[in-house]
This record gives C-alpha cells, structure tokens and sequence, in this order.
C-alpha cells in the first residue's frame, strides 16, 4: 500500500512537470509574439480567380516577399461575389498585416452596387499602390469608324443601336461605357459577360460592336487586326500604343478611367507593420523584372503615397458612385 502510495506521487509529480513543460515546448516552436514582423507566414488574398490581370501580379510579389522576409507568402484566391467574399474575409482578419488584400479599383465600386458588411474606405488601409492599366476602346472591324469623332457621330444617328462588351454590370469597362455616353450624350447597349475574355471574343466575332478592353486581353487581336483601336481610356497616350489618342483629346475633354491595383490591410494594422511592408512592396515594383512584366500586360507602376491614394480611393468612390446612380446600373 506505501509502495503505490509513493508511486502514485511520483506519477503525480511526473506529470505535473510534463504539464508544465508543454507550454515552454509550444512557446518555444511558435513565433514570439512580441518578434520583428514578420515572424510567420503571411496571407495574401485576392478575391479574383486565378488567371486574371490581378493573379499574376499577387504571385509574384508574394514571391519576392518571401525570399526578402524569410516567410512563406501563401497567395489565397477568393472569388465569387463581384470580389465581395474574399474582401470581407480580409477586413475581418486579424490587424497584425498577416493578412493583406491585393485588390483593383472596382473595390470602392461593388459597394455602391451590391450590399457588403465592410466598408471599402474606413474598413482598410492602404499599404501600397502597385500599378495602374488603362483602357482600350475598341471596335470590331465593321463598324464604319476610323476615329472617335466618327464613332461618336455614328452613336448619335444611331442611338441604341450599337451594343457594348463588358466583364459584368458595374465593372470598370462598363462604367467607362456608361460615362463615354454621359460625356458624348449618346446611347449605346451594353451587353454584360462574365469576364472580359468572352466580352472581347464577342467583340472580335462581331457579336458587339465595341468595347472597353484592358490591354492585356485586347492589344494581340488589335497588332493581328482583328480590333481597330479608336482611343484610350487614361490622361496620356499608352506607350504600347503611342500612335491611338486619348478619348479626352480625340473629343471627350475631361474623360478618364483608370484601373489601379493596390494592396490594402485591415484598418488598424500598426503602422510600423504597414511602413516595413510598403518599403519592400515599392523594392519589387522598382525592379527591371517588374517592370518588363508590366510593360508586356500594358501596365503601368503606380507609386503613390499612401496618404494620397487614400484620397484617390474616396475621390473614385464618389465619381463612380454618381456614374452608378445617373445610369442606374445594376447587377445582373
């Protein structure tokens, strides 16, 4: 009976010990919590699927992440939702820039069109800009117009009749659409699809008329002519296509749309978190590699401080929003 006694106690105290140890073996094995960021792996979302103009850039920046940070840089799709559901789950993720948002500028859009928990401005901050694409108006070969001037003319004596491609209701190629309308006072159908692939395979068919084209999708069909290119989207002429105007100097003054792509955290991520991941962001952005590969994708770096794209992201959210409203768009 003492016999079991004193190995019941020593059992006791045995265990005891090993109890005590595994928290020191788990703390030991985990990152310490108070450790130079970053001291896991990070998560990068994107809520677009694989294989469009935001993927790619997402991989290799998590890449280059990676091998600066020492820690895997998981890139996490998750479309669906008109980018809704990947969005919200980084604005409810933790704020220790574990989890960021590579994003594009229909992200102050959606809300404006479609109920969301999250609010695109006051629910993140930004980290850094990455680049910016603009778009390409193209028509099919058919339509008897070789400038804006024409095609504007042809809009008018036709109103209704000539119909436009877009990658979906509220997407940036349909409201550059919606405002080129607005701006010209004309009327032109848009007809939605889901993507902008097919909205230029229809455009190239001749199944649509025209459409607003990012250059990625549409510069190989306008170098093989099955495109014409009439104008650009942005402020300046595109050097990938120095010879096409913009619409603002072909006959639209004051036309501007522009895509932006930017990674974005949760609102309350420390600062000095933000500053680390803003530094290496630019480092990749200002590489030769970077650069050629947003060149080939007619793209342009965006290096932008982040108190100022603050400002752009509200002053988009207000331009697009009225777009929205005067032509009434609608998700499909």
């Amino acid at each position: 009976m003492k016999t079991f006694s004193m190995r019941a106690r020593l059992s006791a105290v045995a265990l005891a010990a090993c109890a005590a140890a595994v928290p020191a073996l788990v703390l030991a094995a985990a990152p310490a919590a108070g450790g130079a960021f970053p001291n896991k792996p990070i998560r990068l979302v994107v809520p677009f699927p694989p294989g469009g103009s935001v993927d790619p850039l997402a991989r290799v920046i998590g890449q280059r992440m990676s091998e600066t940070f020492g820690q895997q840089v998981i890139v996490d799709n998750r479309p669906g939702g008109n980018t809704v559901i990947g969005t919200d789950f980084a604005a409810k993720a933790p704020v220790d820039g574990y989890t960021l948002l590579l994003t594009a500028s229909s992200h102050v859009t959606n809300p404006q069109l479609l109920p969301t928990a999250y609010d695109p401005i006051k629910d993140f901050t930004p980290v850094a800009t990455v680049s910016t694409a603009d778009l390409i108006l193209v028509t099919n070969p058919s339509v008897p117009a070789s400038n804006l001037k024409e095609f504007l003319a042809l809009a008018k004596a036709k109103p209704g009749t000539l119909n436009y491609s877009s990658a979906g209701s509220g997407n940036p190629n349909h409201l550059a659409g919606e405002l080129m309308n607005m701006m010209a006072d004309v009327k032109t159908t848009h007809v939605p699809y889901k993507g902008g692939a097919p909205a230029i395979t229809d455009a190239v068919g001749g199944q649509v008329q025209f459409s607003f084209g990012s250059p990625i999708i549409v510069l190989p069909f306008i170098k093989a002519g099955k495109l014409k290119a009439l104008a650009v989207s942005s402020p300046s002429r595109m050097a990938v296509l120095p010879q096409v105007p913009t619409i603002a100097e072909a006959g639209l003054p004051g036309y501007e749309v522009r895509i932006w792509y930017a990674l974005l955290a949760p609102a309350g991520t420390p600062k000095d978190v933000v500053a680390k991941l803003n530094t290496e962001v630019n480092r990749i952005m200002a590489t030769p590699e970077m650069k050629e590969k947003l060149d080939a994708a007619g793209m342009e770096r965006l290096n932008m401080p982040n108190e100022q794209f603050a400002g752009q992201m509200k002053t988009d959210m207000d331009k697009f929003g009225k777009i929205i409203k005067a032509a009434n768009v609608k998700l499909d």
